[in-house]
């Protein structure tokens, strides 16, 4: 516990206090525990030679509890305050008491921040000021950080590094202290770009905090292997954004300064160049090539060559699915029910889509159940397929049977998923690798007789997973795929919500799937005399799968969220939004508080409306695509997305990123590994046929207990400070109270 400060002339009087804040107080002493109450308080006081407290100073407040609304602690209060207590006296006694709820209670009064400090990009060896005015009575103090260590001599409210240098980059906040209250500034990052002894050239002379590139990418000459860096510097205030480009598209993972490609291939060959802005002025570094070189084309025979340059086609499919007739039906999530033909997706249409782009391998990894749909009779006739070798289907289970899965904690994996992934690196031609799943699987006692791999080849080369893949260099196809891909998995950024009652919330978001988002909300700032506020989501668009009962939970187990549970925040309330495909406007829902004022018995509440745009697999507007619902038609929609299922979506001809949005993308996968286990209870029939309910599982569930490991999921990742300045924030008034 810190020293306790002594009192100065200039200290503000306990009198001076808001009414509300006083009301607080009395509350949290007259229902405190023994030692920490009103009686103790005056104990305390009275010990002071300048506070004196008769025995019937004390029977004035005793007898207060026989008033309708009488408080002996209130009477106290402003018994201390006519007699010339200070806050910082009343600070000192309640520490004395332990009484953390009413130390907490007056941590918060007084200050107001007036001048916030701004995040900048500067120049090696400039001045730079980062500013903090605040106004408090009788007097406010100052102290700055860096991260969670104090800057020496920041103790003003202007922190000025003079000169400014590489070390200094970093983030930076200011403690505002009054005689009984602290708060905090905003966090503000500094970036100090270091031209390593070049001449500044075009920077001198410009107006202070003029948006300006200062270092431009370079031209690169590189083989296959090699790794690509472009690198691009601005300075400028507010602090710069940045946006890469590659032959007119923007690139999903290049909204920082440097871009970076690990494995250097064919395809990232072309123009780039990098868009800098922040919210006043944008700018567009200059245009450079990159040229990549494939050395072991050099060393190929001419058929080898046109060979290795072919596509390879591969389709995983987990999900509920059925056979009729010798032909694999997929089924989407919103089939209805029953479902037919008409709602499902052929796997021999898309494996005509395959051949028709000459592929030189196709592979299908089915994860679904193949019993007959009782309730489709079509025989479907479908144009003949090409005979073409190199054709490999792996069935999780034979035809007319399920397919089964197993789950814990709710995380699932089917079983033929769960031997796959084992093997899915291992640098062998399919067929035998299959067929080594195939034989793992059936050591598995729990699901011999019921499910076995089948494999259907016309293989005639040696091909692998493995293989290397040459795509077509920067072909305008390939380049509005991935950017489906990027946009599929951009979140909103988190935001701060100011209500009238000064509470400010945080409103965050974390994606479990493409298709499914977390959102999570927490109060951040809460006046004192508020003694209860909850925040919570409601009014989502039906469009949404959204469960009330299992929304604004304290936990996102409770919500049915468990991929993403330990890299949320914690301390919030989590509500789990899925079906984003079926999204046809902008999620728009409202965010609603409740709080309540001491001796009020009515609930204060406020709405807000947030309006997030299209999260997401949403931003891809898959619903335009649906016309008429039939199996031809949605298989024959080329270049879609894919996730869990089969999904269509038209391409667009043109993409544009707006200077003043920075992609926010987050690509990524869940892949578990598991272990098969002697405890996993036995499997029953799994029910595929449709009739059960409107969106059947595909397995049959199974319990068990995997080590737990970790994941690579998509979640939030933006460049702002929000989860730090929390971290940071919490350590600070941690360290403060040391």
């Amino acid at each position: 516990m810190s020293e306790p400060v002594r009192s100065t002339p200039g200290s503000l009087p306990l009198s001076r206090l808001a009414e509300p804040l006083l009301r607080r107080l009395s509350e949290l002493l007259d229902r405190a525990a023994p030692g920490k109450g009103w009686r103790d308080l005056a104990q305390r006081a009275g010990s002071r030679g300048r506070v004196r407290l008769s025995p019937l100073d004390l029977e004035q407040c005793s007898l207060k509890v026989l008033e309708p609304e009488g408080s002996p602690s209130w009477s106290l209060l402003k018994l201390l305050g006519d007699r010339g207590c200070t806050v910082v006296e009343l600070v000192e006694f309640l520490q004395a008491l332990e009484h953390t709820e009413a130390l907490q209670c007056l941590s918060h009064s007084g200050i107001k921040i007036v001048v916030q400090p701004d995040s900048q990009a500067v120049l090696s060896g400039q001045v730079v000021k980062l500013c903090c005015w605040a106004t408090g009575h009788p007097f406010v103090h100052y102290q700055w950080f860096k991260q969670e260590k104090e800057v020496p001599h920041g103790n003003s409210p202007e922190l000025v590094l003079n000169p400014v240098n590489v070390n200094d980059s970093g983030f930076y906040i200011c403690r505002v202290n009054s005689e009984s209250s602290f708060v905090f500034s905003r966090w503000a990052r500094l970036e100090v770009c270091d031209l390593q002894g070049t001449s500044h050239g075009s920077l001198i002379g410009l107006p202070e905090n003029k948006l300006r590139i200062c270092i431009q990418p370079q031209p690169q000459n590189l083989t296959v292997g090699d790794a690509l860096v472009l690198e691009c510097g601005a300075v400028g205030n507010p602090i710069p954004h940045y946006q890469w480009f590659r032959n007119g598209f923007p690139l999903a993972n290049g909204s920082k300064n440097v871009y970076m490609v690990t494995y250097a291939d064919v395809e990232h060959q072309g123009t780039y160049w990098c868009h800098v802005f922040n919210d006043r002025e944008d700018q567009d570094s200059k245009k450079i090539e990159v040229i990549i070189e494939d050395l072991s084309d050099l060393q190929k025979p001419d058929l080898q060559e046109q060979s290795n340059h072919r596509p390879v086609g591969l389709l995983y499919y987990a999900g509920h699915g059925y056979e009729n007739y010798g032909n694999s039906f997929m089924v989407p999530i919103d089939a209805p029910n029953p479902y037919r033909s008409a709602n499902c997706l052929c796997v021999q249409n898309i494996l005509k889509l395959m051949q028709e782009k000459e592929t030189g391998l196709n592979v299908f990894l089915l994860d679904m159940c193949r019993k007959r749909n009782e309730y489709d009779d079509t025989i479907l006739i479908l144009d003949a397929l090409k005979v073409t070798a190199n054709i490999v289907f792996g069935y999780a289970t034979c035809q007319g049977a399920e397919a089964f899965e197993i789950q814990q904690s709710g995380l699932a994996n089917g079983i033929f998923m769960k031997f796959l992934k084992d093997r899915l690196l291992e640098d062998k031609k399919i067929t035998v690798l299959l067929d080594e799943v195939a034989e793992d699987m059936g050591k598995c006692h729990l699901t011999k007789g019921k499910q076995a791999l089948e494999i259907r080849s016309s293989l005639s080369e040696k091909r692998a997973l493995t293989d290397p893949i040459q795509q077509t260099a920067s072909s305008a196809e390939s380049l509005a795929r991935n950017l489906q891909w990027a946009k599929a998995h951009e979140l909103p950024e988190s935001m701060y919500l100011e209500f009238k009652c000064g509470v400010q919330i945080q409103l965050g978001f974390a994606a479990e799937f493409s298709n499914v988002m977390i959102i999570y909300t927490r109060i951040v700032k809460k006046p004192p005399e508020i003694v209860v506020c909850r925040a919570y989501v409601t009014d989502f668009a039906l469009d949404l799968d959204v469960d009330p009962k299992e929304a604004n939970k304290g936990t996102p187990e409770e919500t049915g969220s468990y991929l993403v549970s330990k890299d949320l925040p914690k301390h919030c309330l989590y509500t789990r939004l899925s079906s984003l495909q079926k999204l046809r406007e902008h999620l728009i829902f409202t965010v609603c508080l409740h709080y309540e004022y001491p001796g009020i018995e009515d609930t204060m509440d406020e709405r807000k409306e947030v309006n997030v745009g299209k999260p997401l697999i949403a931003k891809l507007g898959l619903h335009h695509g649906f016309k008429n619902n039939n199996c031809v038609q949605t298989c024959c929609m080329a270049n879609n997305p894919f996730h869990n299922q089969i999904e269509s979506s038209p391409v667009a001809a043109k993409y544009y990123v707006p200077s003043h949005c920075q992609p926010n993308s987050c690509p990524g996968t869940y892949h578990p590994n598991r272990i098969c286990s002697d405890s996993i209870r036995q499997p029953e029939t799994c029910s595929c046929n449709g009739t059960s309910r409107v969106l059947p599982s595909r397995h049959e569930v199974l319990n068990y207990s995997p080590p737990v490991e970790k994941s690579n999921v998509p979640v939030e990742t933006t460049d702002d400070t929000v989860e730090l300045e929390f971290l940071l924030s919490d350590n600070l008034r941690f360290s403060e109270q040391q």
